[in-house]
């Protein structure tokens, strides 16, 4: 039975959840920026997930089934084969005297009730609806540790070194690891993952092993396996089963030997968009104001690993129709998109920022992106493309909205021409999300107010609980899953723009800045803090109160 989204509609707007008005502004909204209305429904908090479930299950005429509140236990999932519970997406929910309650995502599967029954046959069997997502949440249990997996490889002595990195590959992409590092130790070799922008552990292996290891992902990617003294970078195309993904691989000699690390770069952008990304409704509507004018330029800052390029495709992909030219050029290309001419960045054929952004304004463009503007030369290109009729994206590293400027000016760039480009300037963080699995309720302490400037511990003390994760499998233990952005966004007014012409201090841009509204990055953050999407412990950790 596939979901009528029709019918969806009629009922969350008759089960008063949210108003007709509502709903057709956010069916508007999700066709003008190309995404699921049940998606922006959630993101924007018109609805809450659970509600989603209900109205989802009330389509297939059956009761929801909430897995967040009620987790399955390990051993209730594995009372399912897990070549069936993935194959029907189901999952053991409630065990009662008479009865066993059933969660998938499509009760109307036949076939599932019957082999059910096969099973669990002194029972009745129930089918509930839950969200797919929380089903999938709950299949971790079936995974044994990939340290145990590995050491099966090893034992078995069967294509050792190619088993292990696929093994490894699998927990990383499970997880959604943006690294993997292998690092030799002495005994051992140290496997890590990046998820969510911090490290864990994933496993030690013997070190008898690793050499073999090395020799497989350099093959793979094309290195010499000859060549231990040198740095080699190098890049693999993985793909297993619905998942492919491109690769970037760095080899640097170490005292302990070669250590790798993976860069896992995401193969499409289908599903982003601003509010997926935690902007709120009155910050998207700024930044597409500014993309839509026909010339200017964007600049989104902040460090590495902050979101830089995803929020860039982002807006490209509002902007992406059939009208326009688009012509990006990066180190890496991150997210590819078929109808946008993408460009690589190629020191060694002299490829450079620079000398690409010369052809492309060749190249009859609307809008460009410069995946990172590191230098005077690519400045004053992308400055002058932006004042002769382009649209012109770019990332800068800079630590806020008001050090852009000032920063700019210090690398060398005319006044007159930054002040009649600069449309809109983006900084950003990341922080982790509360895992929805784990997620609890806690008080508000003394200690949580201390550091917070007056007025902020002031609106964070009226506020009763915070949220936290527990940890959980789904998390991996940590208490997190996902992240958010958080955003510090500063339109370019005439006010500012008169300001760059006197070589302002990051403080006088500031200033004026607040004036007309600025929200700074840890007060985005702490909304999201008292809404219970971050902890304020993490808040913390990605931004400071007192940045400025």
């Amino acid at each position: 039975m596939k979901i009528d989204l029709e019918n969806i509609k009629k009922i969350i707007i008759q089960g008063n959840y949210i108003s007709r008005e509502e709903m057709k502004k956010a069916e508007e909204f999700s066709v003008k920026q190309k995404i699921e209305l049940t998606d922006y429904l959630i993101k924007n908090n018109l609805i809450t997930k659970d509600l989603l479930g209900q109205a989802l299950a009330e389509n297939f005429k059956v009761s929801y089934f909430d897995l967040n509140t009620y987790p399955p236990s390990a051993n209730q999932v594995k009372k399912i084969p897990q070549i069936m519970a993935e194959k029907y997406n189901v999952v053991l929910a409630k065990e009662e005297e008479k009865k066993n309650i059933f969660a998938t995502d499509d009760p109307s599967q036949e076939s599932l009730t019957i082999e059910l029954k096969s099973i669990f046959k002194d029972k009745n069997v129930v089918l509930n609806y839950s969200l797919p997502e929380d089903i999938k949440a709950s299949f971790l249990h079936y995974r044994q540790p990939l340290k145990t997996r590995c050491e099966q490889i090893i034992k078995s002595q069967t294509k050792v070194a190619s088993s292990v990195v696929e093994e490894i590959m699998k927990e990383a992409l499970s997880f959604n690891a943006s690294d993997v590092h292998f690092e030799p130790l002495l005994e051992d070799f140290l496997i890590r993952f990046r998820i969510d922008g911090v490290l864990q552990d994933a496993g030690r292996l013997p070190m008898q092993y690793y050499n073999n290891v090395l020799n497989r992902i350099k093959i793979q990617s094309d290195l010499r396996i000859d060549e231990h003294q040198a740095t080699q970078d190098g890049a693999i195309r993985y793909s297993d089963k619905e998942i492919s993904v491109d690769i970037r691989v760095s080899i640097v000699p170490t005292i302990n030997g070669e250590k790798i690390v993976l860069r896992l770069l995401s193969k499409h952008v289908t599903t982003l968009d601003l509010s997926f990304l935690g902007l709120s409704a009155e910050d998207q509507e700024k930044i597409d104001k500014s993309a839509k004018k026909p010339f200017g330029m964007i600049l989104v800052t902040g460090p590495t690993g902050s979101g830089k390029t995803t929020t860039l495709y982002a807006i490209l992909k509002i902007l992406n129709q059939p009208e326009v030219n688009i012509t990006t050029i990066e180190d890496p290309v991150e997210y590819r998109i078929e109808t946008i001419n993408q460009i690589q960045v190629n020191n060694d054929k002299n490829i450079t920022f620079a000398k690409g952004l010369r052809s492309i304004v060749r190249q009859d463009p609307d809008i460009i992106l410069v995946g990172e503007i590191r230098d005077l030369e690519t400045a004053e290109i992308a400055v002058n493309a932006a004042l002769t009729g382009h649209l012109l994206l770019s990332t800068f590293h800079a630590n806020n909205v008001a050090a852009t400027i000032p920063r700019l000016l210090d690398m060398g760039v005319e006044k007159f021409l930054l002040a009649s480009t600069l449309e809109l300037v983006v900084a950003q963080r990341l922080a982790r999300k509360i895992c929805d699995t784990c997620r609890h309720s806690i008080p508000v302490t003394k200690k949580d107010l201390i550091d917070l400037p007056e007025d902020m511990a002031d609106d964070l003390s009226s506020v009763k609980n915070l949220y936290k994760g527990k940890g959980c499998p789904a998390c991996n233990n940590t208490g997190y899953r996902g992240r958010v952005g958080i955003f510090e966004i500063m339109n370019i007014t005439p006010e500012i723009r008169e300001s760059i012409l006197k070589d302002p201090s990051s403080m006088t841009i500031l200033q004026i800045a607040k004036e007309q509204g600025l929200k700074t990055l840890f007060e985005d953050g702490l909304e999201k803090v008292k809404s219970g999407i971050t902890s304020l412990e993490e808040l913390k950790r990605v931004a400071s109160a007192s940045e400025y």
